[in-house]
């Protein structure tokens, strides 16, 4: 999970690295990397490339997409902890869309930890003139996609293959930037290639570590890791991009990370406590 935590957001970087490139151009490369190891995968093990749920994936993709378009746009208008911070909402959104989508519930107390986190969102705001509201709002609607993406993917679990559900976010979102190129489009020079290569070899390195973190250890464990890239974040894009942070402004990311986290470390010890509890009925 370390290694998934390093993989994505070295990739981050690499976004910010080529912010003068359009977003959608940048998810376009991405997406045609990523597809081409996906396919390779599913070659190797005998997958479906086509799958058989179409809907549900062609609505994974569109909404991961939408998700990643948003997230790269933050990237590069904003801080890169800051952009990192507000993705972090989406475990938020998971849970309340599931509500909705997986007749899952969330408990009362949850809901004093997702007020804490978006107080955490509207400090930072309020306090970083970096940070504008339309960017702001973006930033929460690619944190929303994600949490949406995020579901359909668990409807389709032991339906489908997880390369294959990969795989068509990847298409959906090389079918979109590539019609986007005909619209705007920004020859790389030089190095801009290197970057754009590796934006996709890592985004698919943090696939592969993050799902072998999530098949060897529970996933509350691995959730706490993933909050280390914030760490990333905030040194690098100190030493890299000289993004100095203010004190109130790491309050307000603090509110996030520890609203989010409590609430899933709450959700997770509920979920056993009733477990304990039906057992021993």
């Amino acid at each position: 999970m370390f290694l998934s935590t390093l993989a994505f957001f070295c990739a981050n970087i690499f976004v910010k690295q080529v912010s003068h490139i359009p977003a959608m151009e940048i998810v376009f490369f991405r997406c045609l990397v990523a597809a081409s190891f996906c396919v390779y995968g599913l070659r190797r093990e005998g997958g479906s490339l086509i799958g058989e749920n179409h809907l549900l994936l062609f609505l994974r993709g569109a909404f991961g997409t939408t998700a990643l378009f948003f997230f790269f746009v933050t990237l590069q208008q904003m801080p890169l902890a800051t952009a990192q911070t507000i993705q972090y909402l989406s475990p938020i959104f998971t849970a309340t869309i599931a509500i909705f989508l997986l007749k899952e519930s969330v408990r009362p107390a949850q809901w004093i930890f997702y007020a804490l986190a978006f107080g955490g969102v509207l400090l930072i705001q309020q306090v970083d003139a970096r940070v504008s509201p339309f960017y702001l709002a973006l930033g929460i609607l690619s944190a929303l996609g994600s949490g949406v993406a995020y579901n359909l993917v668990r409807t389709m679990r032991g339906r489908e293959h997880p390369l294959t559900v990969v795989l068509h976010f990847q298409l959906v979102g090389l079918i979109a930037g590539g019609i986007s190129l005909f619209f705007y489009w920004i020859t790389p020079v030089g190095i801009d290639w290197l970057f754009l290569l590796l934006i996709g070899i890592f985004s698919q390195a943090g696939q592969v570590f993050l799902t072998k973190a999530l098949q060897a250890e529970k996933a509350a464990g691995v959730a706490i890791i993933n909050y280390t890239g914030l760490v990333y974040a905030i040194t690098f894009g100190w030493l890299i991009f000289g993004e100095e942070q203010n004190l109130l402004t790491l309050a307000g990311m603090s509110l996030v990370v520890f609203g989010v986290f409590l609430s899933v470390m709450y959700g997770r010890r509920r979920d056993r406590l009733d477990q304990i509890e039906v057992t021993a009925a």
